[in-house]
């Protein structure tokens, strides 16, 4: 399948999504929002992979939302109070729906970043599991720059991995957060000198991930953001159900005798999801 913004790969169960539009700074246009959300429930309906990596190109990993996407209404009187609002209100909830895809996804999302990541750009990495950045890479809440309040689902997840205060800071002032302060204050996993240095690290990680048992590995993703929206006892409940109904003994002793083997586990794949329709190959 060939898509606009985006080339996908898939190779020792691990899926590579790689933004590839640099000479436009990565720019999320209109196909972006729907492709993405596509290639995320494929990979996932269609159990093709354990892991995904989402990645860029160029000097920028996204400059945000594109705004040409405003057509018309950008090009009314900029004077007018209502510039620009009529896309907004008729189209935040398919933009929200595109990146809560990658939270909805039973099996983790990583996300490589390089360079600047502006406005969209974070609403992006704030969906993912675990986020990786060069020594150059930096983030900033953009949207307050061009008069507008993040919208597409950074506050709601941004505050699962920086304190308020930090996040209040970022939203009001727009400033940017270099790499060393985004591993410090809790966003990024880790920072590395370059790209190269950073995907080696990452498509390690994504291979000792997709080396466990997928089944156990969806259920702590499932686990994990259960416990981040609800109470200790609603977890500890949930939990209960979740290895009462999913747990297979079988995956089990596979796992502790290629343990005790030294041997890679043979683990069953993610059963497919039927109720996505048509699966693209």
């Amino acid at each position: 399948m060939t898509y606009k913004c985006f080339d996908v790969s898939i190779e020792n169960k691990i899926a590579h999504i790689v933004m590839n539009r640099p000479e436009k700074r990565n720019a999320m246009i209109a196909e972006f929002w729907t492709e993405l959300p596509e290639i995320i429930r494929d990979i996932d309906a269609g159990s093709k992979a354990r892991v995904i990596v989402i990645s860029s190109t160029g000097p920028v990993f996204s400059a945000g939302i594109d705004l040409s996407m405003f057509g018309s209404d950008m090009s009314m009187d900029k004077n007018h109070p209502h510039a620009g609002l009529n896309f907004l209100q008729n189209n935040v909830g398919p933009l929200q729906d595109s990146f809560t895809a990658i939270e909805k996804c039973r099996i983790p999302v990583l996300a490589a970043i390089q360079g600047g990541c502006y406005g969209g750009g974070v609403d992006l990495i704030t969906a993912c599991d675990m986020r990786y950045g060069t020594e150059d890479s930096f983030i900033t809440i953009y949207e307050i720059i061009v008069g507008m309040v993040a919208d597409v689902g950074t506050f709601p997840r941004i505050l699962n991995h920086m304190p308020e205060g930090v996040v209040r800071e970022l939203a009001y002032t727009g400033r940017k957060m270099h790499a060393d302060e985004c591993k410090s204050r809790g966003l990024f996993n880790d920072v590395y000198a370059d790209q190269e240095a950073m995907m080696k690290a990452v498509m390690e990680t994504a291979a000792e991930i997709a080396a466990r048992p997928p089944l156990a590995v969806h259920g702590c993703k499932h686990i994990i953001s259960y416990a981040r929206d609800h109470s200790t006892q609603d977890t500890l409940d949930q939990i209960a159900v979740w290895n009462m109904s999913m747990l297979i003994p079988s995956e089990m002793m596979e796992a502790m005798q290629a343990k005790g083997q030294k041997r890679e586990g043979k683990f069953a794949d993610l059963p497919q999801l039927k109720s996505f329709g048509s699966s693209k190959s």
